[in-house]
């Protein structure tokens, strides 16, 4: 599978068939193959344009969206940057409620697709009037002829990635992959392609990464939604305090939890070592790896896909920068 190289209609037509990038430093270390899955190569920078798109022109074949339509969403910055730019090519007006704990860099960037942002404090509860859940919904509500998205409540995020995102891994792999790694926020992500993966190989293990802060990883265990296990986080796009339908938790055979200092650390090391600019999440999600190599989950026969959500270019006055560092206490 190769990216498209000739002439295309406009950008949404980029969107799918990333690279996938076999690892050396990071991993020299780990029992067999490692390879990173770029999705930081849509042309919106993140695996957020599969659902974005998928999302949208689903509704466009059912009716629901037409012109003039007012997209509204609620996010952590990348679906809504997704949203603003298929908006932009589609021509719908783009609102939405983003948390505080998003990065400055994302915010802008929102704002300069010619978003409506709305900021709201991350750390109240989803049914709080002020949480981005509540501001989304009522925005929605007041806003004629506009479409709620609803990421972490839509089973068309898992179809998203069913239909591409888990294909292309199969291919790009030769069908040999044995384990793949995925943060798990929405759930889109690891839930389709996990289940699709499955689908060829039953033995394929879908290994999730979740925060420590975050209730996924006790109530994939236990079945139980405790919120003792809620507490502020600052990574970005990974784990929840709520349990989103868009999770499939019956396709995903372990979790595992990463630090923000481990995983911002973590980040930055993949670019020293690797090259790759990655964003936090994918900080979380080499350094899971680095958790589950330690635990043995691996041998030299393994083939390990990670997939890397977005781009390092959203944190820049986050994990890469050193006076952020610093105040959250994660340089020593």
């Amino acid at each position: 599978m190769t990216r498209h190289q000739g002439i295309t209609n406009n950008i949404l037509q980029l969107v799918g068939q990333t690279p996938l990038v076999k690892l050396h430093q990071i991993t020299k270390d780990f029992q067999g193959e490692f390879y990173a899955k770029l999705e930081a190569f849509n042309p919106g920078h993140s695996a957020k344009d599969r659902i974005a798109l998928h999302i949208i022109e689903d509704a466009e074949k059912k009716g629901i969206i037409k012109k003039g339509s007012t997209i509204v969403e609620t996010t952590s910055g990348n679906t809504g940057f997704s949203l603003a730019m298929i908006s932009i090519v589609k021509g719908y007006k783009c609102i939405l409620a983003v948390s505080d704990k998003s990065s400055v860099d994302k915010i802008d960037m929102l704002k300069s697709m010619g978003a409506e942002v709305h900021i709201c404090p991350a750390y109240v509860a989803p049914d709080d009037p002020r949480s981005y859940y509540s501001v989304a919904k009522a925005i929605h509500k007041k806003t004629k002829n506009s479409v709620y998205i609803n990421q972490y409540f839509n089973e068309l995020n898992i179809e998203a990635h069913y239909r591409t995102t888990g294909p292309e891994i199969w291919e790009q792999t030769n069908g040999k992959i044995t384990h793949l790694i995925a943060a798990s926020g929405t759930g889109g992500t690891i839930s389709g392609s996990g289940k699709y993966l499955k689908e060829q190989n039953p033995d394929i293990k879908i290994m999730g990464v979740d925060a420590i802060g975050s209730v996924l990883k006790k109530y994939h265990e236990t079945g139980v939604f405790d919120k003792n296990e809620i507490s502020p986080y600052k990574i970005e796009g990974l784990g929840k305090n709520l349990i989103p339908s868009a999770t499939d938790f019956d396709v995903i055979d372990i979790y595992e939890k990463v630090s923000d200092k481990e995983a911002a650390l973590t980040a930055r090391e993949i670019v020293k070592g690797e090259g790759i600019f990655a964003g936090y999440t994918s900080g979380a999600v080499v350094q899971a790896a680095k958790q589950f190599a330690a635990q043995n989950y691996f041998d030299k026969d393994s083939v390990v896909v990670l997939i890397f959500p977005d781009h390092g270019s959203r944190y820049m006055n986050k994990i890469y920068s050193d006076a952020w560092m610093k105040a959250q206490g994660f340089f020593e």
